[in-house]
Parts: C-alpha cells; sequence; structure tokens
C-alpha cells in the first residue's frame, strides 16, 4: 500500500469470525516472516483494523492513524525522513482459533512535503470589492522575484527599479487600480476639456467610483400587486393550500409526478399529471426500447403539505392479443422475453383541493424480442363522495377530460352514449370500436368503409348514415356533470341536422361506380360556457349540442382491373367545442364606434389614461411621490400658461420701467 488507507473484501458469511491486524517483522537470520496467531486485535501500533460486515462480503479497512507531515524545526509527531513508514502487516480472519484466511500488506508511506511553511488557523480576510480592490498589484506574477517593469512589485529593491523606472506599466495592470473617473472634476485625464466642464464635472471621492462598481444606493419601492392578479408560479414548489385544476402534481422531492403521455407529435414521454384532468394514452414499444417509467414507491404531495403513498396492487395479463402485435420474424427457442408492464390505471380520490387516496394498478407481462408492446396508461380523479365511479352531486360542472353526459328521453332506459371512432388493426369500420366524447377536448377520428363498384347509391348512403348514427345513441346532452335523469331542465335537447337526400333532386343517372351526397362526415359541436366556480374550480355547463353531415361525392378507384375488386369510403367524425361568454356582451356605444381614438384598446396612445401615474394602480414609485410630481407638473403648467399671456408681458415690462 501507498496511502494511508488501504481496503480489502472478504468473501463468504462472516458470522463467527474474528478479524486481526499484527504488525509483523523479518528475522534478521532465517529472512522469513515470523508466524502470526488469532490472539490479535482490531489494533495494532499507529494502524486500525475496520470490518463492515455483509451478506456475502465484507469490507475490511486498514487505516494509519499518525501524521505524515515532514517534521518542521521544533515539531514532534511528524516525519523525519521522506520514507515515513516501512512496515508489514498481517490481517487474520479466525474462527474459533482456526485460521480462515490471511493478508499480507507491505506499506511503504511517504510524508507529505506539499506545504512547508507554518499553518495558521487564522482565516484569510477578503477585503470588500466595492471599496478596495482584491488585486493590488497585477503585473507581480512571480512569487519570491521581481518583475521587471513592475513598479508596484514589494519584491523590487529601489536599485533595480532604478533599471526600469521610466517604463513602468501604467493603467490598472501596473498597479493603478482605482483610477480617477474622466467625470471627476479633479481628473485631468482628458486631453480636450470643453469650457462647459467645471458646470458639469462630478464632485466626489473616490469611494464612489464607477470602476469599482460602487454606487450610493437609493430607496426603492416594492410594487404591490392588485388584488385582481394572481402571481404566476415559475418553478416548481410545493403546495400547501391545495390544487386547482390544471395545475401539476408535486412529489416529496418537489419534483413533477410524471407518467408517459403522448406529445401533439403523436410520441410518447413523461410528462406531469394535471390535477382533475383524465387521460387515457397508449405508447408503442418493444424490447429495445422499454423503459421503465417512475417508481411507485414516490410519495405524492396532498395539496397540504402531507405526502401519501400509493396503493399499488400488480396484476398479470391473461390475454394478451389486446396489447402485443407479432413481427414478421418467426419465434425460436432461443428468443429473448422479459417481464415488463403492460399497462398501468391511476385512480385518484379526490376532495376539495386535495388529493386524499391513490390507487395504482399494475399489469404484467412477458415481452419477447421482435414483438411490438401497446402500453396503456390511464388516469382517473373520482370524487370522495362518488360510488361505482359515478359522481354524485359534489362537482356541478364539467371538468376537462371527462365523458360528456348523454341519455335518451325517448327509451325506457334512459342511459346514452355520445362517442366518435376507435379504429384498430387495418383501420376497417367492421373492426373498429368507439370511445366516449371528452369535455373541452376536440378529437377526429375515422374508419374505411369496404365498397364495391356494383354498390347501390341508395344502399350506401343509407349504410353510411347508420354507422354514423349507431355513435349517437343519445336524444339530449347533460347540462353539467351532475344532470339528474328525472328532470329534463338538466338536460339540453340535441339539434340533428339530417343529411340532404339526393334521391329525391339529383340524379346521378346510370353511371357506375360514382354516387353523390354521400354523408361521409359526421360534425358534432358543442357550445359551452363557464357560468361560476366552485372553490376555485371554474365550473362549465353545455348550452347546445348540433349534429350535422358533410357530403361527399364517392368514386369507385380501379386498380389493374376493376372487375371483382372493391374500393375504400373514409368515413369520419370530428367532435368540436365552442366556448362562449356566459352573459352577452355589452354593445358598444356611439361614441366607442364613432371616436376610436379614444379606445385604449385600439390604440398605442390612450388619452383617458394620461393621469395613470397619479392614480393607485399605478405601482412603479410610492404614491407620495407620484403625487408631488403631479403637483410640480400642474404649477408648472400653471406657470406657463400665465407667462404666456399678453398682460404678463405687459406687466413685466412697466416693472422694469
Amino acid at each position: 500500500m501507498s496511502g494511508p488507507r488501504v481496503n480489502s473484501f472478504f468473501l463468504g458469511n462472516s458470522s463467527g469470525v474474528n478479524f486481526s491486524i499484527i504488525l509483523s517483522s523479518v528475522d534478521e537470520e532465517t529472512g522469513k516472516l515470523q508466524l502470526a496467531n488469532c490472539s490479535g486485535s482490531k489494533r495494532d501500533g499507529d494502524w486500525n483494523l475496520n470490518v463492515t460486515p455483509g451478506t456475502d462480503a465484507s469490507k475490511v479497512t486498514i487505516s494509519l492513524t499518525r501524521n505524515l507531515q515532514l517534521c518542521l524545526p521544533n515539531a514532534t509527531d511528524c516525519c523525519t525522513t521522506p520514507l515515513c513508514v516501512v512496515e508489514m502487516l498481517q490481517v487474520l480472519a479466525c474462527r474459533d482459533s482456526v485460521m480462515l484466511a490471511r493478508l499480507l500488506i507491505q506499506a511503504e508511506l511517504y510524508a507529505n512535503s506539499s506545504f512547508t511553511g507554518n499553518v495558521s488557523e487564522n482565516a484569510t480576510i477578503i477585503p470588500n470589492q466595492v471599496f478596495h480592490p482584491l488585486g493590488s498589484c497585477p503585473c507581480d506574477l512571480t512569487a519570491g522575484a521581481c518583475d521587471v517593469r513592475c513598479c508596484c512589485d514589494l519584491e523590487c529593491t529601489p536599485d533595480l527599479k532604478q533599471l526600469f523606472n521610466e517604463s513602468c506599466f501604467n493603467g490598472v495592470f501596473g498597479g493603478d487600480v482605482n483610477p480617477p473617473f474622466d467625470q471627476l472634476c479633479s481628473s485631468q485625464s482628458m486631453e480636450y476639456i470643453p469650457d462647459w466642464f467645471p458646470f458639469l464635472c462630478v464632485q466626489s471621492s473616490l469611494n464612489n467610483t464607477s470602476f469599482l462598481g460602487y454606487f450610493y444606493h437609493g430607496s426603492t419601492s416594492t410594487p404591490r400587486v392588485p388584488p385582481f392578479k394572481i402571481p404566476l408560479q415559475t418553478s416548481p414548489g410545493r403546495l400547501f393550500t391545495g390544487y386547482r385544476q390544471g395545475d401539476p402534481i408535486m412529489t416529496e422531492e418537489n419534483e413533477y409526478f410524471t407518467i408517459p403521455q403522448q406529445s401533439m407529435a403523436g410520441q410518447c414521454g413523461n410528462a406531469p399529471v394535471a390535477y382533475l384532468q383524465n387521460f387515457d394514452v397508449k405508447c408503442l414499444t418493444n424490447l429495445a426500447s422499454y423503459k421503465e417509467g417512475l417508481p411507485h414507491d414516490v410519495r405524492v404531495n396532498s395539496g397540504t403539505g402531507d405526502f401519501i403513498q400509493q396503493n399499488v396492487i400488480y396484476r398479470t395479463i391473461t390475454d394478451m392479443d389486446k396489447f402485443i402485435t407479432e413481427s414478421e420474424s418467426l419465434h425460436t427457442a432461443e428468443v429473448l422475453c422479459q417481464n415488463v408492464t403492460f399497462a398501468e390505471d391511476y385512480t385518484f380520490i379526490w376532495k376539495d383541493k386535495n388529493i386524499e387516496q391513490i390507487n395504482v394498478t399494475v399489469f404484467l407481462g412477458s415481452l419477447c424480442d421482435g414483438e411490438i408492446l401497446a402500453q396503456r396508461f390511464t388516469v382517473k380523479f373520482q370524487s370522495l363522495k362518488s360510488t361505482n365511479a359515478t359522481v354524485l352531486f359534489g362537482n356541478p360542472g364539467y371538468q376537462v377530460g371527462k365523458p360528456v353526459k348523454a341519455a335518451n328521453m325517448n327509451a325506457s332506459n334512459t342511459f346514452g352514449s355520445l362517442n366518435i371512432w376507435q379504429p384498430a388493426g387495418r383501420g376497417l369500420c367492421t373492426s373498429a370500436t368507439s370511445t366516449p366524447v371528452l369535455f373541452g377536448l376536440d378529437s377526429f377520428s375515422g374508419c374505411i368503409l369496404e365498397v364495391g363498384i356494383d354498390e347501390d347509391c341508395s344502399l350506401l348512403r343509407g349504410n353510411v348514415t347508420e354507422k354514423l348514427n349507431s355513435l349517437i345513441q343519445a336524444t339530449h346532452v347533460g347540462k353539467r356533470d351532475n344532470s339528474s335523469y328525472s328532470d329534463l331542465n338538466d338536460w339540453v335537447e340535441i339539434i340533428r341536422l339530417d343529411p340532404f337526400n339526393s334521391d329525391t333532386n339529383v340524379s346521378s343517372g346510370n353511371l357506375k361506380g360514382i354516387c353523390p351526397d354521400i354523408p361521409a362526415n359526421l360534425n358534432i359541436r358543442i357550445i359551452f360556457a363557464d357560468v361560476g366556480a366552485l372553490q376555485g374550480i371554474p365550473q362549465q355547463e353545455i348550452l347546445a349540442v348540433q349534429i350535422s353531415y358533410s357530403t361527399v361525392i364517392w368514386q369507385f378507384q380501379c386498380r389493374l382491373i376493376c372487375e371483382n375488386s372493391t374500393s375504400f369510403l373514409p368515413i369520419t367524425a370530428s367532435v368540436q367545442f365552442i366556448k362562449v361568454p356566459a352573459q352577452p356582451p355589452i354593445p358598444m356605444t356611439r361614441f366607442q364606434i364613432n371616436y376610436t381614438e379614444f379606445d385604449c384598446n385600439r390604440n398605442d396612445v390612450c388619452w383617458p389614461q394620461l393621469f395613470y401615474p397619479l392614480t393607485r394602480f399605478y405601482t412603479g414609485e410610492p404614491y407620495s411621490q407620484c403625487l408631488a410630481k403631479g403637483l410640480l407638473l400642474a404649477f408648472l403648467v400653471l406657470l406657463a400658461a400665465i407667462m404666456s399671456n399678453p398682460w404678463f408681458s405687459k406687466l413685466w415690462n412697466s416693472s422694469l420701467v
């Protein structure tokens, strides 16, 4: 060993094993190392032995306790020669006086000679850089010697300075670290001084110099935020006053709680979970690019400063066909497989502005090389007052990301649905499923319908209309998320604009493979507004729902041959949410319409805000100073008006006579 500390490891179970260190010597006659027994201890001379036990291995540390500093005059406990320690050590591991292992160490340690001066415990005092520069002589570059042309070097004797006294370094590098600035009255550094310089120069001491960066600090006024403005949170911090809708959920480490989500480009990546915003995403991955997400032992800030643990349940996937897509490569007996996460289902139990509980269900399965996995991550916020995942009357308004509530008032079972397409596989309508319309999220989806060349246009229109109408199994939509099925006033009727029937007006003739006015596009427009707020959370209400159809001209697309072949007709469904004011806007007056130059919202110059600095809304300066400056300005304007009057000039001339 060449250092004061060395580590080794004892492999195996160390229970009942006694470790000891022995300082050994070499027999001068035989030249052999003296044998050691198990009667030693963990300290011998200047050496200590420390053992850190482990399950399968124990860490053994041997350290030197003496000082390795080279001796100074009249000093003790130090090294007298550069080669300070030359010793032989034996480390023994014994059990019941039986030696199990022995480690031989040859120590050659040299004294630490990196510092030869007296060590002072007094801390170096660095002067205040406002008044004193740190380097008083920047040209002093060589320690213990005189630097040529450096007249401020204290190591230069007067005889040496005479050699270069007339060619010393000038400016800051030569030691003039606090030169007077040009605007100082006592400064004569300017070559050409204007005549008006004595009237505008600065009379000040060198302590108030721009070179050192020191200026006298004037009084400052802290601006007050008006009560109607909410300061933005620019950095993540612990929430102790509760979450608001859309706030990112924080962890115990004051970081965002993230779950894989889909970006605008369609790729998946970790993103913060927003409070009261549900989502359901699918991410494609394979075994090579699979990455583990956030560990489930992370505690989450409840919103009041407390931290709650996630309740995790692990389950095994039995039907893997819903998640795994086989690749073209054939599986062999040597294919690599790994147990990975197929899906994660998060349920946040919330009350008011706080999170009460987090339930996580993790679905695990085996993913093999060459397979593509469609991971699914769902987040659902459920009210504490809910039963069987049905929100009761505690939350009157809609929240973004929650399904729109629908009802069929013409049926005995009033429960209805408002859905859009969710294609799967090849995207055909025969295999496509549906997903609910989520409030506040504009959507566009569709599927492909196979059509033959001999397709009857009337039957095609009816088939397309039937498939689109299957998405709308409702006659009314709930105004609020807690609309009661027994109260018709809680619902708005769906306005249907039926597709144009071309059979009675337009004839396609006997053209084969061409059908006009096919209602291939379903348009759902939902009008909503903010009607209030509940505990700081905006409550949104649906005002009207309209369903319309857009028609297209379908034409059969032939490939190599047209006989016995099929063409494709894409049918789509789009959802658009339109936000309107809860109350109609106040109409503009005739003055606002005609005299637009006085409108502050449409002009850079706003005359009504001429006296804005004199109002309480201006926070750039204290109000008392603003008022004093305003009165002084008014006095000057009044004085200018009086002096510009003709009678004032007559009075002034008469007083001079």
